[in-house]
């Protein structure tokens, strides 16, 4: 490629993607690590095109928690699936967004000539996050470790204290920002309280939420999902958190957890501990020809933005309204809208803070609201509040699941978009081809 060809941005393209089940921690670890689950949703989808692995540029996976035994969990999900060790891969971490920073990366590579074909996408298996020792406990391993002799280390295990065997919980620490010292359902909290959520409309839309997964899984929908099977024999082929009995009235006894005498945010109308992956194959308009691969759709725009971390969930609304402007859209122009589902109250939180003049002017710097997002436009076959947010899949899967709407739908045009805690949004646009 000439350095003329190089520095003009070109075309990227999603050729497919596939996905596993979205499976539910149930308070232990799952049947799958990190990586079993991306190479499960990977292999069907390298299977069905038809290319030589050395062709590949690169990997890139995106995942927060994986396990001691995984690291760089791109390169060992690579190496499994039988791509030669020539080609590259990495793994990038942004929390709840590291999935779709994996297919940012590959857009931007691919985009500026870098790359032609990639495979990117996200995996995290949260019933695995570890369990750590904490200071006092390393400090006194440390010292019974380096003891010497048996009566030095009889003296070193005199010293264990019950405090010393206090655990870290790795996912609370992770689902908690050291900043502000809020909990991700804290934040939904603040922003509840200032725009006037109310619980009622929390609950209705994590009804809706269950309601729509149970429609799409019904009526086929969900065909990017590949069955996964364990060691045991057993199958997953659906994503299992889905609760076809939600109504308001169950979620009514459920108490607020995050605050728990004032909230509104509950279990039922967050998003669900859960193990998935999500991958999806990007080439560029002359590795389409090449190598004679169908395409799905095409990224057209990306969007990273900073927010207050209090009120992280907001991270959408400053994503996506720069996309909206540097594009010269209208709300209108969009046919298919993912806003993932962090919490029912957050997802809430980003539609008000569209149809707010004061927000956006005041903080996402324009001169006018830029309106309400349709309902019926917006998460049609469910988000995480049903589906689950395994943190570092999710991105992946809402840009997937854009794709596959425009297909089935004959749509032009959609965004995917998700908060990230710590705050901050990412936002992604996808054209049909």
């Amino acid at each position: 490629m000439s350095p003329k060809q190089a520095s003009q941005k070109r075309d990227v393209y999603i050729v497919d993607g596939k996905r596993t089940p979205f499976i539910k921690a149930k308070g232990k670890p799952g049947a799958f690590l990190a990586s079993d689950l991306a190479v499960a949703a990977a292999r069907p989808l390298l299977l069905q095109n038809s290319f030589d692995l050395a062709e590949l540029d690169e990997v890139i996976v995106g995942c927060v928690m994986p396990t001691a035994d995984e690291a760089n969990i791109a390169r060992v999900i690579a190496l499994r699936l039988g791509i030669p060790q020539t080609v590259p891969a990495w793994t990038v971490q942004r929390n709840c967004a590291s999935g779709m920073q994996a297919l940012d990366c590959g857009f931007q590579n691919i985009q500026n000539g870098q790359s032609d074909l990639i495979l990117a996408g996200g995996t995290e298996a949260m019933s695995r996050a570890p369990i750590l020792h904490n200071d006092r406990m390393v400090e006194w391993l440390s010292q019974f470790m380096s003891a010497r002799t048996f009566s030095q280390k009889l003296s070193s295990f005199t010293k264990l204290r019950p405090a010393h065997l206090k655990p870290i919980i790795a996912l609370v620490r992770g689902l908690s920002d050291p900043i502000v010292g809020l909990s991700m359902g804290q934040t939904t909290e603040e922003i509840a309280y200032r725009f006037g959520i109310s619980r009622d409309q929390m609950d209705e839309f994590s009804v809706a939420s269950h309601q729509r997964l149970g429609a799409a899984t019904d009526n086929g929908h969900l065909d990017e999902i590949e069955p996964v099977y364990d060691n045991a024999g057993a199958y997953y082929d659906f994503d299992d958190g889905i609760r076809r009995d939600s109504s308001m009235p169950n979620l009514a006894k459920l108490k607020p957890y995050f605050d728990r005498k004032y909230g509104k945010v509950t279990p039922g109308n967050s998003a669900q501990i859960t193990d998935g992956a999500a991958m999806l194959l990007l080439a560029s308009e002359s590795a389409v020809k090449k190598y004679n691969l169908n395409v799905l759709a095409k990224i057209t725009d990306s969007e990273w933005a900073g927010c207050d971390p209090s009120q992280m969930g907001l991270g959408p609304a400053h994503a996506m309204a720069p996309i909206m402007e540097r594009n010269k859209l209208s709300i209108e122009d969009v046919d298919n809208w993912e806003i993932n589902e962090a919490f029912a109250g957050q997802v809430l939180g980003v539609l008000e803070a569209w149809k707010d003049t004061d927000y956006c002017k005041s903080d996402l710097g324009l001169k006018k609201a830029l309106g309400e997002i349709p309902h019926d436009k917006l998460n049609i076959d469910g988000g995480g509040v049903s589906i689950g947010h395994p943190v570092g899949a999710s991105g992946a899967r809402i840009v997937l699941h854009v794709a596959n709407n425009l297909k089935r739908n004959k749509g032009k045009r959609g965004i995917a978009s998700l908060c990230i805690g710590g705050g901050q949004g990412g936002a992604m646009m996808i054209e049909a081809p």
